[in-house]
């Protein structure tokens, strides 16, 4: 790759980790004030149909976006413009057809899937508000790909941002108004939801306004070239995107059986134990009860997914770093690099889940303040845990893509999966334990999954990454960490209220980690090398 194609690459990938960044701290001020303004049943609702949307989702758009930016890009590399233009519109008329099915799925089958898959009839109505998003991300996933294939990463970017912009004000103002205005909090998880489809709607006109720009720029220039057959680009694109798309849609159909598992269990045990009634069609105060319980649980979820959201930039960088030391032949840098880059992650990954897992029940009273701290606090500190694991399976994942293993992952995750719901069955199912064995499915896990491929990384790579000298060191310091900010906050809260308290002890918590960051030279001037300005940090703080 020539050095500015490799520029152009490079910049694309930071440009769509910087946009991941900003649509993640953007769902982050979504989803605090959110879980504050609806209660606690009607949150569950909200994130059961995104279960839904989700699923559907992945298997329209979770492959095919990166096989189609791929084959573009070859074509493009050829100088094959009739090529370019015939795969984009195999493309378009695929995302519009799975997109399609999945707005027929999601309105005409709605309460099907509210009531059986989810075992929650009163979440029909988020799913149907869910239903025009699909379709607009699954059309405008042709288009990013389109531009992706042309290392133009500023339309999926901007889109994205747009997406989660519209979400965040036009969502929580629908959900303020139907919740305190309309005195309908029911509905205040619909008016959220129809703002997740007015950014779709809004960030799709915005990237088909670029495309058609952009096209009418490319018709100045002339093409001969005799493109493939439509068959044949469309067996091309699926023969690239089923593999992702597998592992994808793994995670996406465990997260939505466990769903169904969750609720039913739960219901049931509000039923037969507690004696609560369940009407005919799946209403009543059982169901009301088992809301609340997973509405709880789908609160400390949206706390739970931020660490692992740190991971984006890395991972963006992991792969075509690594791939191209194996390009040329360089099994010890490709070793090097996946070793940087697995400490920096579990740099970031490890106090984070840590500090959740030391101050669940604090940091849930401090950004919900209604909420039940009894049974949440419990819940976020096993979920801390589990996020560690969710982001080492994450940076697994991306070495093991570099190396061109896409379908042993696939299994890993099917087997973790099954884990879970073993697990979530047996645990939630008991009265004693109920929503508390959610967590602990979820961490058992991806605990099985980072199992399953750090040994195929060891056993399958030539030269695998030092995973003990990876985590040793970062371990350390996030566990001492971690036990400053418990003991801290214990002692600030003889004299403060918990607000105050949370927020000095994750202060203190921040300054020993850095301290011990630097102390025990946890970190090298080749893992700064991994991050944006690395050489100017490490010269800063002396590293060497």
């Amino acid at each position: 790759m020539s050095e500015s194609k490799k520029s152009t690459f490079f910049g694309g990938a930071a440009i769509l980790a910087a946009s991941a960044l900003l649509v993640k701290g953007i769902g982050a001020l979504y989803r605090i004030p959110l879980g504050n303004i609806l209660p606690d049943e009607v949150m569950g609702d909200y994130n059961a149909a995104y279960n839904i949307y989700n699923f559907f989702l992945t298997i329209s758009t979770a492959g095919l976006p990166v096989a189609l930016s791929k084959t573009i890009s070859e074509a493009n590399t050829l100088g094959r413009k009739n090529q370019v233009n015939k795969i984009f519109r195999v493309a378009f008329n695929t995302f519009l057809a799975m997109g399609l099915i999945s707005f027929f799925c999601m309105t005409v089958l709605s309460g099907f899937m509210a009531s059986v898959v989810l075992e929650n009839p009163k979440a029909v109505y988020c799913v149907v508000a869910l239903a025009p998003s699909v379709l607009c991300v699954c059309i405008m996933s042709s288009f990013r790909g389109y531009f992706q294939g042309h290392f133009n990463m500023v339309p999926t970017g901007i889109s994205q941002v747009i997406e989660a912009g519209f979400k965040l004000v036009i969502g929580l103002a629908l959900a303020f108004y139907a919740v305190y205005v309309l005195q309908k909090p029911d509905f205040g998880s619909v008016g959220a939801i129809i703002g997740v489809s007015c950014g779709s709607v809004v960030a799709l006109c915005y990237i088909i306004t670029l495309f058609l720009k952009s096209r009418r720029e490319q018709k100045r220039e002339s093409a001969s070239d005799s493109p493939d057959s439509a068959g044949a680009i469309l067996a091309n694109l699926l023969r690239l995107a089923v593999p992702i798309t597998l592992g994808s849609a793994a995670t996406s159909l465990v997260t939505l059986i466990d769903t169904k598992l969750v609720m039913g269990q739960l219901t049931g045990i509000f039923q037969t134990v507690d004696g609560l009634l369940l009407n005919p069609d799946g209403t009543g105060p059982a169901l009301d009860a088992a809301r609340t319980l997973y509405g709880i649980y789908s609160k400390t979820m949206s706390i739970y997914n931020l660490p692992f959201s740190m991971m984006v930039p890395l991972t963006a960088c992991i792969i075509p770093a690594v791939s191209g030391a194996l390009a040329r032949k360089n099994h010890r840098e490709a070793q090097r690099v996946s070793e940087s880059a697995l400490r920096v992650g579990l740099l970031l990954a490890l106090p984070m889940g840590m500090g959740l897992f030391a101050l669940g029940g604090p940091i849930m009273g401090l950004l919900f303040p209604a909420i039940d701290v009894t049974i949440a606090g419990p819940l976020l500190s096993v979920l801390g845990l589990a996020s560690i694991f969710v982001a080492l399976q994450l940076l697994c994942n991306s070495i093991l893509q570099a190396n061109n293993m896409v379908n042993l992952p696939i299994l890993a995750v099917i087997v973790g999966g099954i884990t879970k719901v073993v697990v979530n069955y047996n645990l939630v199912g008991n009265p004693d334990i109920r929503i508390n064995g959610a967590p602990v499915g979820t961490l058992c896990c991806f605990i099985v999954i980072s199992a399953l491929e750090i040994f195929i990384i060891r056993r399958a790579i030539p030269k695998p990454p030092s995973f003990l000298r990876a985590f040793l060191k970062p371990f350390l310091a996030s566990a001492l960490m971690a036990a400053a900010a418990w003991g801290s906050y214990g002692l600030l809260h003889r004299f403060l209220g918990n607000s105050l308290s949370t927020v000095g002890a994750i202060l203190v918590g921040v300054v020993v980690y850095l301290i011990l960051v630097l102390a025990l030279r946890v970190i090298s001037k080749d893992d700064l090398a991994l991050m944006p300005k690395g050489d100017k940090i490490a010269k800063i703080l002396k590293i060497q």
